[in-house]
């Protein structure tokens, strides 16, 4: 069993990071401490992450990048828990929750990390060795692009309108019911989809508030910028004889705050 919390099966309901990446950042800064105690065992008989011995035996690094190892395969079996869940936008809570504990230990162990304490404390260890630091960044971009994947079924929708389809009603200032349908449709179809997506994603939670600002920053890089485009050219237009404040419910400052309020924790 990899970690004491039931295997593989216990994973956080909105994604954040589990309680295992905290207990194993906890047991490497407290072994740290005792290279050379490691070294005079892993010296004398061979380990099952170290099978050398005598001169040919590893230094306490190794030990780490073992317990990483370990780590991330238990991760990786409790992410693959959100597959399971009904609905299907739940399931991209895997890579989130893989991108939140990816962060986490880089944050806590990375050489670049936030230092908590200080730099002589040994509740400030840092795994220096370019394996980490790049080991944790390939899973936490791979997992991020997959995230984000997520939104871009938006784009779908902000597809502009050929022009010659756009047909006026003999008063000039409204579209005829068959033109109006080509944007009504856009909004109502990106509407849904926003709404759809969102409500599931405002239960999902990231902790750090550097990752949090960073991740809502992506997604807006997704989709707004073609959404702002999209609504202020169609915004102008009467392609609705009643029912224009329903199709243009979310103005752009308005999308933008509500990303602002995605992950904070509840």
């Amino acid at each position: 069993q990899l970690d004491p919390l039931d295997g593989t099966k216990h994973v956080p309901t909105d994604a954040r990071v589990a309680k295992v990446s905290s207990d194993v950042v906890h047991a490497i800064r407290v072994i740290s401490p005792f290279a050379s105690a490691y070294k005079s065992v892993s010296k004398r008989r061979t380990l099952p992450w170290d099978e050398g011995m005598g001169d040919d035996a590893g230094e306490i690094d190794i030990f780490v990048r073992f317990l990483i190892k370990q780590l991330i395969v238990s991760l990786q079996g409790k992410a693959q828990n959100y597959k399971n869940e009904e609905n299907p936008d739940n399931q991209v809570k895997t890579h989130l929750f893989m991108m939140n504990n990816m962060y986490y230990l880089l944050d806590s162990l990375g050489p670049d990390g936030y230092e908590h304490i200080n730099d002589e404390s040994d509740e400030n260890y840092r795994i220096k060795a370019p394996w980490f630091q790049s080991k944790m960044n390939k899973i936490f971009e791979g997992e991020k692009a997959k995230y984000l994947a997520s939104w871009e079924v938006l784009n779908n929708h902000l597809t502009k309108v050929d022009e010659r389809e756009l047909n006026y009603k003999d008063k000039k200032d409204i579209l005829s019911l068959e033109s109006g349908r080509l944007i009504k449709s856009r909004f109502s179809g990106f509407i849904e989809d926003f709404e759809r997506v969102y409500l599931v994603h405002r239960t999902f939670t990231v902790i750090d508030p550097k990752l949090r600002e960073t991740l809502q920053d992506d997604i807006r890089n997704v989709f707004m910028a073609r959404y702002k485009a999209f609504f202020d050219r169609y915004a102008s237009i009467k392609f609705s004889k009643k029912n224009m404040e329903n199709y243009l419910k979310y103005p752009p400052n308005k999308l933008d705050g509500l990303i602002g309020q995605l992950f904070a924790s509840k």
